[in-house]
């Protein structure tokens, strides 16, 4: 093949300088195209390496920073790493037909955009979504902390919990409604990711609390964030979702007490002063039924939940509570077990805790619950 000039698509190449993903290309996609398709009809492998090696130099030269139109539909977002895995592909293809296929797969990731109905990830670039959990155990370090989340409300879950499910299950501007607010992690991330979100909490100063840090949470796409006050195993959820023009939500959130292991509030109908186990579950049970008509149809629910201790027995909290869910109906995808090192409750007791397991023959909790269901 001749030599040419340096390749015109990357003299508008960009990598934004101050970018939160340093990886990050953005590149023109007619000319990149173009330049696949010239490899795409070279005849010999030697032929088609030596044109993937040209773009692939051409990448490495890369660090002019981002014009005003990087955003714009005729530039395409790629991780560099990413794209350089699937260039080494092609090179290293052992035969020009699949040299080809490989190319093939790599324009179509350009070029076409292949979601499901129920999220925005593009299954034909499924490898750059590294950050999306698939296994069904989670080891998480810690806590993500950033913006306006925090740690300070007792029993509120980890912000990375919301996020994978709405990363998951929801496309940018469904509705997501959760029947647990609590200090307000659902609706922060939700308007993080241009998600409409619903909480409902019991306690009106916690529901105030959590106005105030989602209003400080910037709002990139403009989405709704509303906490109403309420008992959200009496609410008329009907009604409530046409107070804000809908009839529907496309996913249910729902981290409720894991009975009395902790105590909200003196509230007789906080589920956390529930009379008994079997109270709770069919509060639990009532409130999967009344959620049931409002997510739409085949769209998910996601429930999550720990086990308890009581008298030195083991309750498997997490599952009798899965069984609730599933009398009304939903059918279960999947379960997910997430682990947590520390606990508010047990932050400066893990010697103590550990010679307690050590004399009493079980073992510490150390894991809950994330049960996914379908509305089927």
């Amino acid at each position: 093949m001749e030599t040419q000039d340096p390749i015109p698509l990357f003299d508008e190449l960009v990598q934004p300088a101050a970018s939160p993903v340093p990886d990050l290309l953005y590149l023109p996609r007619a000319a990149l195209l173009d330049e696949l398709v010239q490899a795409l009809a070279e005849t010999t492998q030697a032929a088609v390496s030596a044109q993937i090696e040209r773009i692939r130099a051409a990448l490495d030269q890369a660090t002019t920073p981002p014009p005003a139109a990087a955003n714009s539909p005729a530039m395409i977002a790629m991780l560099r790493t990413h794209l350089h895995e699937a260039l080494d592909q092609i090179v290293a293809a052992h035969t020009t037909e699949r040299a080809h296929y490989y190319i093939e797969r790599l324009v179509k990731s350009i070029s076409e955009e292949r979601t499901s109905a129920i999220n925005d990830i593009n299954l034909n670039r499924w490898k750059e979504y590294d950050d999306i959990l698939t296994d069904s155990l989670w080891v998480i370090d810690r806590r993500d902390s950033s913006g306006a989340h925090m740690a300070d409300y007792w029993g509120n879950f980890i912000p990375q919990i919301p996020h994978q499910m709405m990363r998951r299950y929801t496309k940018l501007g469904d509705w997501v409604l959760d029947p647990f607010a609590g200090s307000g992690t659902t609706l922060i991330e939700g308007q993080r990711l241009g998600r409409n979100t619903l909480g409902i909490e019991l306690q009106a100063s916690v529901a105030a609390a959590a106005r105030q840090r989602i209003a400080s949470e910037p709002n990139p796409y403009g989405t709704q964030a509303e906490i109403v006050v309420g008992d959200s195993t009496r609410t008329d959820y009907p009604a409530l979702l046409r107070a804000y023009g809908r009839e529907t939500v496309q996913l249910v959130l729902m981290h409720p007490p894991y009975f009395d292991i902790i105590k909200f509030s003196e509230d007789p109908h906080d589920l956390s002063n529930a009379a008994s186990l079997d109270a709770f579950l069919e509060r639990m049970s009532q409130l999967a039924a009344q959620v049931q008509p409002v997510l739409e149809r085949g769209r998910y629910l996601a429930l999550v939940i720990g086990d308890k201790y009581v008298k030195g027995e083991w309750v498997p909290l997490g599952f009798q509570t899965m069984q609730a869910v599933q009398q009304q109906g939903f059918m279960l995808k999947s379960i997910v077990v997430k682990n947590f090192e520390e606990t508010t409750g047990k932050r400066t007791q893990q010697q103590l805790w550990r010679y307690r397991a050590l004399m009493g023959g079980f073992y510490i909790f150390k894991h809950e619950y994330i049960f996914v269901f379908q509305n089927v």
